[in-house]
């Protein structure tokens, strides 16, 4: 009795594992090439390119809207470009180096 159960144990754990194992992978359906045959002539439509307007290099934005940095200097985000404050007069400018050296552009404290 105990042997035929110890069998019919082991089948099953063998047949759990293999079936475990096997993987299904769908085949490949080869997709017939279809040509087109072209009876008339074909007219290109030309590529318009949209033109980028310039970004102007102050702004004027209201200080609830710009969001702060770690160190306490307040910018502004538009289509990827950052403006930084001028404590001074209250603009905006768009970001360059010369800002870090600038006191006009630190925090007040």
């Amino acid at each position: 009795m105990r042997r035929i159960f110890f069998t019919i144990v082991i089948f099953f754990i063998g047949a759990t594992i293999v079936s475990c194992h096997k993987k299904n992978y769908p085949a490949r359906t080869v997709s017939p090439t279809v040509e087109k045959t072209v009876d008339s002539v074909e007219v290109k439509k030309p590529v318009v390119k949209k033109k980028q307007e310039p970004l102007p290099k102050v702004i004027a934005v209201n200080d609830e809207a710009a969001h702060k940095s770690v160190d306490g200097r307040l910018y502004y985000d538009v289509m990827g470009h950052r403006y930084w404050k001028n404590y001074k007069d209250g603009k905006y400018y768009l970001f360059n180096k010369s800002m870090f050296n600038n006191p006009d552009f630190k925090a007040p404290k």
